[in-house]
Order: C-alpha cells, then structure tokens, then sequence
C-alpha cells in the first residue's frame, strides 16, 4: 500500500472558519494523507473556528492567532515548539480589506483602511513565515512548506479594487520570501484559486458576475461550490512532491486565465 503524501507531517493552517471555507477542504485533505493539522482562529470567529474543527477527524487543536498580534505569533510559535517540536508546514488563507476597499468607488478609500487590508492580506505572509520558519526542519533534513491562496492579482478585477493591490504585495512577497528562504530549504508558493462560494466571496459587491463568467469561459468548466481541486494543489505543495518549486503562483481556476476573450 502506497505511503499517504503527508504522513508524518505536522502543518498549522489559518483560515478555517466553516467547512465551506477554502483552508477548511486543505485541512479534511491533508489528515486524509496522513498530517498532523493544528488550526488558528481569533476574535468573534474564534468560537466559529472552533465548532467546524468538530467536522474534522481527528478534531485539531484551535490556537487563537491575530496575525497582527505579535504576542499572539510568539505564543503560537512557543506552544507548537512544545508540543511537535517541529512544523513541516502552514497555510495561508488570511485576507481582509475594510468595506471601503471593495466595490465601486476605488478612490473612496484612505490610507488607514487601506493599510489594514495591505497589513493583514499581505504582510501577514512574512508574519506567518515568522511563526513556523523557525521550526522547520533543515535543508538537509526535507526543510518546509508554506502555502498561501489568493485571487491572480496580475490583472484588474471590477471590485476587487484595494483586495486586489493588496494580493499583489502578497505575490510579490511570495517571490521575496522564497529567495530569502530558499537556501534553508524552505519553499513557499502560492495557489491562485478560481471564485469558490466562501464566507470571503460573499463579503465583495458583485461577486456573483465572475462566477458567472468564469463558469462559462473556463475550458475546463468550474462549479463554484468544489474546492477539492484547490485542496488538491495545496496538499501536493505542502508535501514532498515538488521539492525544486519555490516563488510560483499555481493557477487552479479551470483554465479561466489563459483565455484572452
């Protein structure tokens, strides 16, 4: 019988809020292929986090994690040292922008709403780097992963406005980081995901029109409400499957952004 493709393997994944979220389906995946998976939630979600981790099997230990709270990340970072002594790998699903970032009106946002959806949506790539970096395992030994999800922030989206220049910071940081890490033996890569019927969808005006579009135009077709292609792609980064790939954006979105009209 063939070995699963993260046995062993200890990962802490953000972003589980309902089992429709994203990270909820990477998750589900990477216990079904043998991981070790301790999640993060904070604030009023933190309760929401903490009833879906229940649908888990085994259920997963829930840390409270404000990716802006730097006590939060050395907490986090100190109870995972403690408990495995090592982290093979994280997932990063944490974005938002303030309601003025979003919509119709690009200029109606200032630099205070904008500097909260450019510190959580992108810095916060580096801000998770800082939490498990520090425990993964040598070059020599396998190093880590890290994954992160985001929207392609290579075009303009009607909108996605502020979200969209935000997501582009964290793609280029991926870049950064993955020079910066590469040498430890540590990859980090992105999954641009196709429009999944999420909590994090429903929140931007208009949404509805690029599932629209995207179920028509993609060559592959999309169904809105099946992230097991976007769960797939993650687990395949996280493990040891691509050992030589580091500061990509993998597209699993049906074809959708090779089509020019």
């Amino acid at each position: 019988m063939a070995m699963a493709l993260l046995t062993g393997k200890k990962l802490l994944i953000t972003g589980v809020l309902t089992d429709d979220s994203l990270a909820f389906g990477v998750a589900k995946m990477a216990q079904e292929e043998g991981a070790e998976v301790i999640l993060t939630g904070f604030g009023r979600a933190m309760r929401l986090t903490q009833r879906t981790a229940r649908k888990l099997d085994p259920e997963p230990e829930v840390l409270e994690l404000d990716i802006s709270n730097a006590e939060h990340a050395a907490a986090v970072r100190e109870h995972l040292e403690q408990k495995w002594g090592r982290v093979d790998g994280a997932l990063h699903a944490i974005g938002f922008a303030p309601e003025a970032c979003l919509g119709d009106d690009f200029f109606g946002a200032d630099w205070s709403d904008v500097s909260v959806a450019m510190e959580v949506s992108a810095y916060s790539l580096r801000s998770l780097a800082d939490i498990v970096t520090p425990l993964m395992p040598s070059k020599e030994d396998g190093g880590g992963s890290i994954v992160g999800l985001t929207f392609d922030a290579t075009v303009a989206w009607p909108a996605y406005n502020w979200m969209g220049v935000a997501k582009a910071a964290l793609e280029s940081l991926n870049r950064y980081l993955a020079r910066e890490l590469g040498p430890q033996g540590i990859r980090t890569n992105l999954v641009a995901a196709g429009p999944m019927k999420t909590i994090a969808a429903k929140s931007i005006p208009g949404f509805a029109k690029f599932e629209d579009e995207w179920v028509a135009r993609a060559p592959l077709g999309w169904d809105v409400k099946d992230s097991t292609g976007v769960s797939k792609a993650c687990v395949a980064m996280l493990s040891d499957l691509f050992p030589q790939t580091t500061g990509q954006m993998i597209h699993v979105d049906g074809g959708y952004s090779i089509i020019g009209a």
